[in-house]
């Protein structure tokens, strides 16, 4: 029998071994330029944008002293006139009837109080404008919300008139019926 040659071990330099090397080393290279490329874009991002968020925390420091440089508005105050006003006119022949609950709304109590030493002459104003008008228009939102423009301006004229000041910013209607 013969003997069989023994294996012969791979000669350096020609084998597998360094081209793995190479490729391992080559694909390192490729994932830590990626990694450092991700972090100076993410890096830059932060950079410019955290620019404009200055820009905009000084426009709102520059709005918040302007709103703290003007004049802080008072709080509403609401006043119910009663009893509401029942009034009657005609419409096409026929008696119609007006029911309307009224507030008055200011700003400043000291204003509304001496307003309401005038409360006769002001109830008579409101109750000519509201049987004044005209069945047909008031059925109508619009003529409910002219109607509530007109009586803020009467109420506002007799204001400017016996105080001196406007006193009430406007009229609201809290109840309105018609029949």
């Amino acid at each position: 029998m013969a003997k069989k040659p023994a294996p012969q071990p791979p000669a350096e330099g020609a084998g597998d071994k360094p081209a793995g090397k190479s490729k391992l080393k080559l694909i390192i290279l490729i994932v830590v330029a990626l990694v450092l490329a991700i972090g100076l874009s993410v890096g830059a991002t932060w950079f410019f944008l955290g620019k404009g968020d200055s820009k905009k925390d000084d426009a709102k420091e520059e709005h918040a002293a302007a709103e703290a440089a003007a004049p802080v508005k008072k709080v509403a105050i609401y006043e119910a006139m009663v009893p509401a006003f029942v009034v009657n006119f005609s419409y096409q022949g026929r008696q119609r009837y007006m029911q309307v609950s009224v507030a008055l709304m200011a700003r400043d109590q000291a204003e509304m109080d001496a307003l309401k030493v005038h409360m006769p002459v002001l109830r008579n104003r409101l109750v000519m404008l509201f049987s004044g008008q005209d069945f047909g228009v008031l059925i109508t939102p619009v003529g409910k919300e002219m109607l509530r423009q007109q009586a803020t301006a009467t109420v506002q004229e007799l204001a400017q008139k016996e105080t001196g000041k406007l006193v009430i910013e406007q009229v609201l209607f809290t109840n309105l019926v018609l029949q």
